[in-house]
């Protein structure tokens, strides 16, 4: 085994060679992080100029590359989505922000942008020398095919599912250099225990989802207590489609709910681009890798392959809707907290499948440090914050106070529904906008 390739297996350093001055590198989405690369890459600090770093959602406690050089005289790192640890760098003004909707990545690499390294996480090989993507299929065949150099980061610790048809799959002999060693425990994504209005959306939501349903579960307190929920309920045979699987999923197969058994595509499969969540979600992946199809983002963003399914349901959070349906996902002004990630993908997929449901899910109102209580459903998306996904894609909307659904609605009825959903200390300044507004 490896004979073959054991002259592309050098060290992180060596491989670290091939980025030059003025560099786009690559180092992917979510989980997987390609941490021997990044370190030896930090070391090059002073020797190269203008080298630009592209990853995103990254959940891990450090970038070296970044914390090496704060003052950026050689490294610059640009995210496509806010993760924990890039919120942290805002702060300090060490990220710049990429705005992009997930399905059209492989298109911007194809055909947009440019790409010079890719350092590519990937599991430990098998007796042919394939190996999976881990945690985070992301869109990595397209970049690393557009790319100069591409690096194989070999580590140990990641599942080592390559796709029931070869999905998650790559071959050594595609890496023109090979790094393995010693890597952390994978990073980890736990949830809060759900609040009581929490429980209180997800229970409005699981009222809409029929037996055989595929969902679609955005990250955060209200898809997880959803999934929760419904492992507790009667309904069976729901299926998995989704951007991110999570301890969500794990929590439906656990109780028997997650068969996917009624998806018209990948029938008895779980079909997910990244995975985020416990060890025990890993390990899981790692044990029964004849549950999964991961996929690639053209394949499991596309919002017409979703539509080849029924009762296809998305469900994910916001943080500010206004009276138009207009959703503000991913900003708090114009600080960026995420990204728009899958969520229009999964709305237009939802919209497109028969008897499928898009939610949005939000509490009416937060109270801030204060004291004092803000309404999330607002008169319009006040100035310097995102309009994530625009009116014409919202259908469904829910907060504690009840499920409103926007599709075909005029201005003023929807403005109508929305108030109605609105926590009661807004409604009659809501009201007030409305009649003066719409007509």
């Amino acid at each position: 085994m490896l004979t073959e390739y054991r002259s592309k297996f050098v060290t992180p350093e060596q491989a670290a060679r091939a980025v030059r001055s003025g560099d786009w590198v690559d180092y992917g989405f979510g989980a997987g992080f390609p941490e021997l690369m990044d370190r030896a890459l930090a070391g090059r600090k002073g020797e190269l100029k203008d080298v630009k770093i592209r990853g995103g959602l990254v959940i891990r406690p450090r970038i070296e590359v970044v914390e090496k050089d704060p003052e950026q005289t050689t490294f610059t790192y640009y995210s496509w989505h806010i993760g924990d640890y890039e919120r942290k760098l805002q702060s300090r003004g060490l990220v710049k922000f990429l705005p992009v909707m997930l399905r059209s990545l492989p298109e911007l690499y194809r055909s947009h942008i440019r790409v010079d390294v890719a350092f590519v996480p990937v599991s430990a090989p098998d007796e042919k020398d394939y190996c999976g993507l881990g945690i985070s299929n992301y869109a990595w065949r397209t970049i690393f095919e557009k790319a100069r150099t591409v690096v194989f980061e070999i580590n140990e610790r990641l599942p080592r599912l390559q796709g029931v048809d070869g999905s998650h799959r790559v071959h050594l002999s595609e890496a023109d250099y090979i790094v393995e060693g010693e890597h952390e425990p994978l990073p980890v994504r736990s949830y809060k225990e759900a609040s009581e209005i929490d429980k209180k959306i997800a229970q409005l939501v699981v009222a809409e989802i029929p037996d055989g349903a595929v969902l679609s579960l955005g990250v955060g307190g209200v898809p997880f207590t959803v999934a929760n929920m419904i492992a507790q309920s009667d309904l069976k045979d729901i299926g998995c489609h989704t951007g991110t699987i999570s301890d969500a999923f794990m929590a439906l197969h656990q109780a028997g709910k997650l068969t996917n058994a009624r998806k018209q595509i990948d029938t008895g499969l779980s079909t997910w681009n990244l995975a985020m969540g416990s060890q025990e979600l890993y390990n899981w992946l790692d044990a029964e890798p004849h549950l999964f199809r991961p996929g690639d983002l053209d394949y499991v963003h596309n919002p017409y392959r979703m539509a080849e399914m029924k009762n296809f349901i998305s469900i994910n959070g916001g943080v500010q809707l206004d009276l138009m349906g207009q959703e503000n996902g991913e900003s708090a002004g114009t600080r960026q907290l995420s990204g728009i990630g899958g969520q229009m993908d999964f709305l237009e997929g939802a919209f497109l499948s028969q008897g499928g449901k898009g939610f949005i899910c939000m509490n009416s109102s937060r109270v801030t440090r204060d004291a004092v209580r803000k309404s999330n459903i607002l008169p319009f998306i006040p100035g310097g914050s995102t309009v994530s996904a625009p009116r014409t894609m919202i259908q469904y909307v829910a907060t504690e106070y009840g499920v409103v659904k926007l599709s075909g609605l005029s201005l003023m009825e929807r403005a109508q529904a929305m108030i109605s959903v609105a926590h009661p200390d807004f409604r009659e300044e809501l009201t007030k906008y409305a009649m003066e507004n719409f007509h």
